[in-house]
């Protein structure tokens, strides 16, 4: 029969282990669907189950990735994206949110500009590129104007749709209290609007990528949709495929650190919530 020291002694022991197999549960069910994929991607072309030459095994593509970066040249698609995609979402977030606000706060303003957001929201951002092209050339102005053009319209809509639904009682619970206009909306209508909004900015920091790629593909010297494109006619498949990867790559970084931007702005919703 063991000790009562012996009994703590393993107790202690089999708690780093619980833990050490508790965070292995829960990263795996986290990341079993995109492991499962890359397990299937190396697998299906070593068993010629698919066509290695329009998809090769999963090792490969990373080992023509890590070849771009090491040459510099992934590098300098990566940046060029970048710079486009950050200033675009950057000048859309500096206009959309205010506008937004305003058409949402005022009715008038909202009445008078509505048919027109109505009739421009409809119109597909790539259609308007030619149009992007003609008027401010093939250089960066077009690409971002196309992409403050994509990324208006989520934070535009969800910033309208954050101010309008406010909920009535708090309105009413804050005039009451005798807050001005100002006060009401610094202290009540804005506070309330910002999960509403931040669904509009992940949105818009989707669309900043894709449509750019899409732009780059056209009419680009340089960048991520450059990049796939050209290997795509040279028929360099692993390199294509790693830039690819490397715009899956960028999207989930940038929504990651717009979900802890998102969760620093709207803490006062979780606390609430736990009480």
């Amino acid at each position: 029969m063991a000790s009562i020291g012996e009994s703590v002694a393993l107790g202690r022991s089999t708690k780093p282990v619980a833990f050490k197999l508790s965070s292995a549960s829960r990263f795996l069910q986290k990341w079993i669907a995109i492991i499962a994929v890359l397990v299937l991607w190396e697998v299906f072309p070593k068993l010629g189950l698919v066509d290695t030459t329009f998809l090769p095994p999963f090792s490969e593509i990373v080992s023509a990735w890590w070849a771009l970066a090491a040459s510099g040249e992934l590098y300098s698609h990566v940046e060029a994206s970048l710079i486009r995609s950050l200033t675009g979402y950057s000048l859309a977030l500096l206009y959309a949110i205010p506008l937004g606000i305003a058409i949402g706060w005022y009715k008038r303003f909202a009445e008078i500009i509505n048919p027109l957001l109505e009739t421009m929201r409809n119109t597909a951002a790539l259609a308007l590129l030619p149009v992007f092209i003609l008027l401010l050339g093939i250089g960066e102005a077009s690409k971002i104007a196309l992409v403050i053009y994509a990324c208006s319209w989520p934070i535009l809509l969800n910033t309208i749709s954050g101010v309008k639904h406010v909920d009535p009682l708090l309105i009413k619970s804050a005039q009451s209290m005798g807050l001005s206009n100002v006060q009401l909306f610094r202290k009540v209508i804005l506070p309330a609007a910002v999960p509403t909004i931040f669904v509009g900015v992940r949105l818009a920091g989707a669309s900043s990528i894709l449509v750019l790629v899409a732009a780059e593909m056209i009419g680009a010297k340089a960048g991520l949709g450059y990049l796939i494109t050209y290997t795509q006619y040279s028929f360099m498949i692993p390199q294509m495929y790693a830039g690819i990867i490397t715009i899956s790559a960028i999207g989930f970084l940038f929504n990651f650190v717009l979900v802890k931007l998102e969760q620093r702005f709207t803490a006062w919703k979780t606390t609430q919530a736990r009480e």
